[in-house]
């Protein structure tokens, strides 16, 4: 299997909860390597551009809302099989439906405050990841 690259958001109502460091511990825990990561508060424009592919859902602008209420950790993440592990370590998009143990079981709140974001494919990734890294950051 191939080293891969993905993007993990820490969601506001995990960083409110002061969750992040068991988040975090989580990933290393799990053979994730952190290549980059910051702390910032989404601006409207930043959450609308990186959720764009929803913006003609109904939950689009309560999603850059709740994106940009407060603080999130934004990082990326390196290991082999990098998008699949991250998927099965953070679970299901509804917490209620998620596996015991994982990451948006224990944290999330319901399908919007879910407590994390991760991509779901390579090319995915690749996005998200030139969305709020340069690349100076990220070697």
């Amino acid at each position: 299997m191939a080293i891969e690259r993905t993007l993990s958001i820490i969601k506001p109502n995990a960083v409110e909860s002061n969750h992040v460091g068991a988040i975090i511990k989580r990933f290393e825990e799990e053979g994730f390597r952190i290549v980059a990561m910051k702390m910032t508060r989404l601006s409207v424009p930043q959450a609308e551009g990186f959720y764009a592919v929803h913006k003609d859902r109904p939950f689009f602008n309560d999603l850059v809302r709740f994106m940009t209420r407060s603080k999130v950790v934004i990082m990326v993440l390196e290991r082999e099989d990098a998008i699949a592990k991250y998927r099965e370590a953070i679970g299901a998009t509804d917490p209620a439906k998620a596996a015991e143990g994982t990451i948006r079981k224990l944290y999330g709140r319901n399908v919007e405050e879910n407590a994390v974001h991760g991509s779901d494919a390579v090319a995915t990734a690749q996005f998200e990841i030139g969305w709020f890294f340069a690349g100076n950051e990220l070697s």
